[in-house]
């Protein structure tokens, strides 16, 4: 009996998924996801952990999805939680898989786990890996990763002179059969994280994300033919307020419930039957992005998180991460993260900005606190581009941001401010809504906890955004 087991991570899809793409189909198939214990413990230095509520419940709705998608196919899905590499290697060598598939990931910690994982297969079982979700594979790539130039401009400039997007591939028909004595299903989520399992997004978001392959398709039905609000996406892009001023994709993307080629193809379809402009060339100058990040990141490695010891949260930063700095526009926005789990491209350079030049901040906690926050958080684009605010990435420079000018411009009657600051309204439109408080509002959450957490027994994007917020 020949056996294929799948390791699923960000790749939670089965169109245009290499890992489901077979010369010759095994005799059965086996799909597992582990959530890694460690993301579910307090990060060091802050009372969180990796993952939080929001984006742990886009992730479990992601994934009752994706089994849906399979038993339809013939085969199922099998999640725990624990160490990823030991549990996969413990599967493997039980059921004697000849072959165990996995996606190649950007994150450092993801790749070490990929080679730990190698060196505990048994004799005999092959790990394949591929590329997935982007818009090019490494061999498709105008350079090697080693070469990968300094600067987004050069690497735009050459992929798109020689490079060619390939057709996203559809998802299969069938697909081989479950092993009959192999475990299936997954635990509940209130078992794993009983806050993720309550979690609610505010009725005040523009936009409430649904994980799976379908809402992300959905997603891009209604923001391409729907509203048409691709037409004008590069006019509206920094906007705050509303459904379709950004495409918001990312939930999606991040997650691998769709991907990259799949928005370029209906990309590429709706300029054929509207015609090309500015704004959707625009939506794939921002994928072309994202692919630069991840190419960054695998050439970076271990470098792109910096030194890994993060220093103890102090009291500027809980009121940063709370909302409660006493300046509105950045306030509204860290309460707007903290109900929603997502925050538009113009608000997180702004927050991020604020934090690392005026409050002194450092970028790794700003990053890391994203990490925890964000249900779109991508480690590729997300420590990429703090590092980019902060000045110690690939562009030395540092960007920062006067943020009371950014609000008067991008929120000029104070709109988005009343919106997210209900005791704000109360001020006349204008610039009186951005001036700093003389008391802090109430916090948008309690401090710092830590999520009640029940393990399983025997687990952005800134500037530009990479579309994670765009």
């Amino acid at each position: 009996m020949s056996l294929t087991l799948i390791w699923l991570r960000h790749d939670l899809r089965l169109a245009d998924n290499p890992l489901f793409q077979f010369e010759t189909p095994p005799e059965h198939l086996m799909c597992v996801y582990v959530l890694d214990r460690s993301w579910l413990t307090p990060l060091q230095g802050l009372d969180v952990p990796r993952i939080g509520p929001a984006r742990l419940r886009f992730l479990w709705e992601s994934l009752i999805a994706l089994r849906g998608e399979l038993l339809k196919r013939g085969s199922d899905l099998l999640v725990r939680v624990g160490d990823p590499e030991t549990e996969v290697a413990e599967l493997a060598a039980h059921h004697g898989a000849r072959q165990v598939r996995v996606r190649r990931e950007a994150g450092w910690d993801e790749t070490q786990a990929t080679a730990r994982l190698e060196e505990r297969l048994g004799e005999g079982v092959a790990l394949w890996q591929s590329d997935g979700g982007l818009l090019f594979n490494e061999a498709c790539l105008p350079m090697p990763v080693s070469a990968l130039p300094v600067g987004f401009s050069a690497f735009r400039r050459k992929v798109e002179r020689t490079g060619t997007v390939p057709d996203a591939a559809p998802a299969p028909v069938t697909l081989p059969p479950w092993p009959d004595a192999a475990p299936r299903g997954f635990p509940a989520l209130v078992k794993v994280c009983s806050r993720a399992a309550t979690w609610t997004c505010d009725g005040r978001a523009g936009l409430h994300f649904a994980g799976g392959e379908a809402e992300g398709l959905a997603r891009l039905d209604h923001y391409l033919w729907q509203s048409g609000a691709v037409s004008r996406y590069k006019k509206t892009r920094n906007g705050l307020l509303g459904a379709d001023f950004s495409t918001r994709f990312s939930p999606w993307l991040a997650h691998g419930c769709m991907s990259a080629r799949q928005v370029h193809d209906a990309v590429r379809a709706w300029e054929a039957q509207h015609g090309a402009n500015e704004s959707s060339y625009w939506v794939i100058f921002e994928l072309l992005w994202r692919d630069y990040f991840h190419w960054a990141a695998r050439q970076e490695g271990p470098s792109l998180f910096g030194v890994r010891r993060l220093p103890q949260a102090d009291e500027p930063f809980r009121a940063w991460c709370e909302g409660r700095t006493g300046l509105p526009f950045i306030d509204a926005a860290m309460g707007e993260l903290a109900v929603t789990g997502w925050l538009s491209n113009r608000a997180r350079q702004n927050v991020a900005s604020y934090l690392v030049h005026e409050l002194g901040g450092d970028w790794r906690m700003g990053a890391a606190w994203f990490e925890h926050a964000l249900l779109d958080y991508d480690a590729a684009s997300n420590w990429g581009n703090w590092r980019y605010v902060a000045g110690v990435g690939r562009d030395p420079r540092g960007h920062r941001f006067d943020v009371l000018w950014q609000a008067e411009r991008y929120d000029p009657d104070g709109a988005y401010v009343a919106h997210w600051l209900p005791d704000i309204a109360k001020l006349p439109a204008g610039s009186a809504r951005h001036r700093p408080w003389s008391v802090a509002p109430e916090h948008f959450s309690p401090p710092l906890t830590v999520p009640q957490v029940v393990p399983e027994a025997g687990q952005s994007s800134l500037i530009p955004p990479g579309v994670q917020g765009a």
